[in-house]
């Protein structure tokens, strides 16, 4: 029986197209990073992302994040350096062979674990730390919020976002990448990232919420940091109501957001969650 053909890596059409025109592109200077491992004459690099040379600025994730790029089996995404670990993504950051498969996680299970992990002990009583962090909420798991209302066009709400935070300077040095993956939830597991690393290793149990995030509310992810994950929100909630669900999954994804950011679910419902077409998470 003859043998399977090995699939073509997407980004190996930039090895002899750098500037990726046979994909409608016409890309800034950059350059692959190959995937982590041994290598030698028996094995060939193979190209994990693409990553621009320089930052770019406003308009840059709008210009290649086409039609044709994914059907090439692309996402394009921002990355943002930080102080001392400005290239982290060159740095031994990403271990992609630590991750699972997306496809093997369901995102009830998971959000329901990583909900048992962060709820106050019952020794915490009913203070800030306790019971008033999570109110209206039990410990018992509250169960996945409902999907947002019709909202506008998702590309075009994570290039708006893509715009603002490169505007505000909230992304001082943002860099184009490239990256294989089916879609945009499945990129931080494709390359290994290990931002949630303190909280989770298996990023694959992340990309498993955003692809939940992504059917209910048109979210996408817009920009990877080091430790810091930017989401834009198509059908955000548009009542606290509606909100409070969605805070609580964002406190199991992400606790630090609330527990050194808005201090109580209820509090972050209201600053973080309701009409905001920006989620972004971090951990500690």
């Amino acid at each position: 029986m003859a043998k399977s053909s090995k699939v073509r890596n997407p980004l190996s059409v930039l090895d002899e197209d750098p500037q990726g025109g046979s994909l409608g592109l016409e890309l800034p200077p950059g350059a692959l990073i190959d995937r982590p491992g041994r290598r030698g004459w028996w094995r060939e690099p193979e190209p994990l992302l693409w990553v621009s040379d320089e930052a770019v600025g406003v308009g840059a994730l709008a210009a290649y994040r086409s039609s044709a790029l994914a059907a090439a089996g692309l996402q394009a995404v921002l990355l943002q350096g930080r102080p001392g670990l400005e290239r982290w993504w060159q740095e031994r950051e990403l271990v992609p062979e630590r991750m699972s498969d997306p496809d093997d996680h369901h995102v009830e299970p998971v959000l329901r674990e990583f909900w048992s992990r962060v709820v106050p002990d019952p020794e915490e009583g009913e203070g800030e730390d306790g019971e008033g962090l999570i109110a209206p909420f039990g410990r018992a798991w509250p169960g996945l919020a409902e999907r947002g209302p019709d909202g506008v066009d998702p590309e075009g709400a994570a290039c708006a976002l893509a715009d603002e935070l490169i505007e505000s300077g909230f992304l001082s040095s943002p860099r184009l990448a490239l990256v294989p993956a089916g879609r945009g939830a499945d990129v931080p597991t494709a390359v290994g990232w290990g931002g949630p690393t303190n909280f989770e290793n298996d990023t694959a149990l992340i990309s498993a919420v955003l692809r939940s995030w992504e059917d209910r509310f048109g979210a996408r992810v817009v920009a990877l940091g080091f430790d810091e994950l930017h989401v834009s929100v198509a059908a955000p909630p548009r009542t606290v109501a509606h909100a409070l669900p969605v805070a609580a999954e964002h406190f199991a994804f992400s606790p630090d957001n609330i527990r050194q950011g808005s201090g109580s679910i209820r509090a972050y419902a209201d600053e973080a969650v309701t009409g905001s077409k920006h989620w972004g998470f971090w951990w500690d």
